[in-house]
């Protein structure tokens, strides 16, 4: 009844309207980089030749993300959500995958649990209509020469290389991208993507020993974003930046449950996530 494709350019359309009946506010430009990172991860689900599914994921060698779920309400519970996550995580694990991180909606966590994936985390999506300047100490812009040294720290905190996304992330203009450095050491990095009055925060990532890196990192790059309306996704443990964000004028959307399949990652830093897509 049901089956999976890659999902190519002439379904971008369809994606999009159908991710935005969830009010995701998604475009068909990052359907676009989603393939442009994993040119094979990114499906449309089919019942017979009706389009009435999407799912998208990519990998970071050992370690994959699962990103958007969402299938048409009139063929929901019946299986082909379950399909489309199966379809995703066998893609992930062809290319050598071995855990495989989601960000869930409360209401969806006992689905994935019932899929193998195990609660490891709260997280709370910020959002803020329009952010209030800050005072914050000065963080060093990154430089391209930057690059190298902080794409191996994140893979240190992370536990795999994010390269191909970061690369996107950090290098793109307009874009903001603060580094905290000791004797010339990658103490922490804080990125935010920005489409003209709207931009979303994260990633962050800095060691458990050096929280006040990413706290002054924070301060720094919500400066750079203030009277923009930001959406960010940030532990829910993590009440130092929660208190910061609240005095920027964030407040609280949703919560999600950080889940894994497979061993945990990324538990030993303070973690602000890239995106809910991507981890």
């Amino acid at each position: 009844m049901f089956h999976a494709k890659k999902m190519v350019a002439k379904d971008f359309p369809f994606a999009v309207e159908l991710a935005n009946t969830m009010k995701w506010n998604m475009t068909k430009e990052d359907f676009e980089f989603n393939t442009k990172l994993e040119p094979n991860g990114s499906f449309v689900l089919l019942c017979g030749q009706e389009r009435i599914g999407i799912a998208t994921c990519i990998s970071y060698g050992r370690i994959g993300w699962f990103g958007n779920l969402i299938v048409n309400e009139n063929y929901r519970e019946k299986g082909a959500g379950t399909l489309l996550v199966k379809h995703a995580i066998k893609y992930l694990e062809s290319t050598g995958v071995t855990t495989i991180g989601l960000y869930a909606y409360e209401h969806l966590i006992n689905f994935y649990c019932n899929l193998g994936f195990k609660k490891n985390s709260d997280f709370v999506v910020l959002k803020a209509e329009k952010t209030k300047y800050l005072e914050a100490e000065k963080q060093a812009t990154m430089k391209e020469c930057d690059l190298p040294a902080l794409i191996n720290f994140d893979n240190q905190c992370f536990g795999a290389s994010r390269e191909k996304l970061l690369t996107q992330i950090l290098l793109r203009k307009g874009n903001a991208c603060f580094v905290s450095a000791e004797n010339g050491e990658v103490k922490g990095y804080v990125a935010a993507k920005i489409y003209g009055e709207i931009a979303e925060v994260g990633p962050l990532v800095t060691s458990k020993n050096h929280r006040e890196s990413a706290i002054s990192l924070l301060r720094s790059v919500l400066v750079r974003v203030a009277n923009l309306e930001v959406l960010m996704c940030l532990p829910a443990s993590e009440t130092e930046l929660l208190k910061i964000a609240f005095e920027a004028g964030f407040q609280k959307e949703v919560h999600v449950a950080r889940m894994f399949l497979g061993s945990a990652v990324a538990e030993n830093c303070v973690y602000l996530a890239e995106s809910l897509e991507r981890g």
